[in-house]
């Protein structure tokens, strides 16, 4: 499997191909993944992803853009466990968003691709200003030696899955519809690093895992269950509370902070890289009147946490073992 930075120059062998932004790789994605390698396999090509970064929309309005649901490093995760051939990651800039949906076409999908078939969702657009569409695609098929196909909707109990469906989920704390969406629990991963200690000093150390994004799509005190937190067995799963959000009680800054704390765990895991599974959440943040409050609610959430794995049997799920 190889991974690109940007679209060679020419192409070395003809490709199956789909393009999307993969955000938050629900199971819409992975039904196009499926698709393409089906497809891939019966025209013995070579199954290829082409995503974008930063998202356009982040791009265009950084302040207007919806919050992401995965970071570069999770999405490219979820594609190399879908065992997809080849990535490539286009680097949405000013060049890149000046390209003309006809020379994104016959340029990057014909010269540089060799594209033999393509799989796109079936509200695509792309180009400048967003001018290519399906009908485009279809129109131009031919004479740039390729086949176009739309994927449908993907949809569960009648709802169309997508990113945004997840978010909103995500929005209301409602983490059991977002798994559904998903296929999986909802996830953060991120490297620990040093915090202010606060924690520890309140008698609950935590874990402070690095956001790759201002805006998480969630905020509150949760239910979590930790990978990579055993180096010997790091497919391991332990349970713990974490809370994500500005800590209004201690901090005056409004920067969103993931802070998880382990049951019955006292090891030094500064460094190391954890996956943060959501599984319940405990309630919302609020700011309390002084510390002491703090720390007696601190304490009702890690029981409340506790009562939830003694009573539910979570599915301890890898970030995307759905594939």
């Amino acid at each position: 499997m190889h991974t690109w930075r940007k679209v060679p120059a020419g192409a070395k062998t003809p490709v199956a191909l789909t393009i999307g932004n993969f955000d938050g790789f629900h199971l819409g994605h992975q039904a196009m993944l499926s698709r393409l390698k089906n497809a891939a396999k019966q025209l013995g090509l070579p199954a290829c992803v082409m995503t974008f970064e930063p998202h356009p929309r982040e791009f265009f309005a950084p302040d207007q853009a919806p919050a992401r649901l995965t970071s570069l490093r999770e999405k490219l995760t979820c594609l190399i466990q879908a065992e997809v051939d080849s990535i490539h990651i286009c680097r949405f800039d000013y060049d890149f968003a000046r390209i003309g949906a006809e020379q994104f076409i016959t340029r990057i999908l014909n010269q540089q691709l060799a594209v033999r078939w393509l799989l796109v969702g079936d509200d695509f657009r792309f180009g400048a200003r967003r001018a290519g569409d399906f009908s485009l695609l279809q129109a131009l098929a031919a004479e740039n030696n390729y086949t176009v196909a739309a994927m449908p909707s993907f949809t569960i109990d009648g709802q169309r899955v997508s990113s945004t469906a997840t978010r909103e989920a995500l929005a209301r704390g409602d983490l059991d519809k977002a798994g559904r969406l998903l296929g999986r629990p909802y996830s953060i991963s991120g490297r620990v690093v040093d915090g202010d200690k606060i924690g520890k000093q309140l008698g609950f150390p935590t874990a402070n895992i690095q956001l790759k994004h201002n805006r998480p799509p969630l905020s509150g005190i949760f239910a979590v269950s930790v990978y990579g937190a055993l180096p010997s067995s790091p497919a391991t799963a332990l349970p713990g509370v974490a809370s994500l959000g500005v800590r209004p009680t201690t901090h005056k800054n409004g920067k969103p902070v993931l802070e998880v704390h382990l049951f019955d765990f006292n090891q030094e895991i500064y460094g190391r890289h954890l996956q943060v599974n959501f599984l319940h959440k405990l309630r919302d943040e609020e700011k309390y009147a002084d510390i002491g409050t703090l720390i007696r609610q601190i304490e009702k959430d890690v029981a409340q946490a506790k009562r939830f794995f003694m009573t539910t049997q979570p599915r301890f799920s890898s970030m995307c073992n759905a594939l």
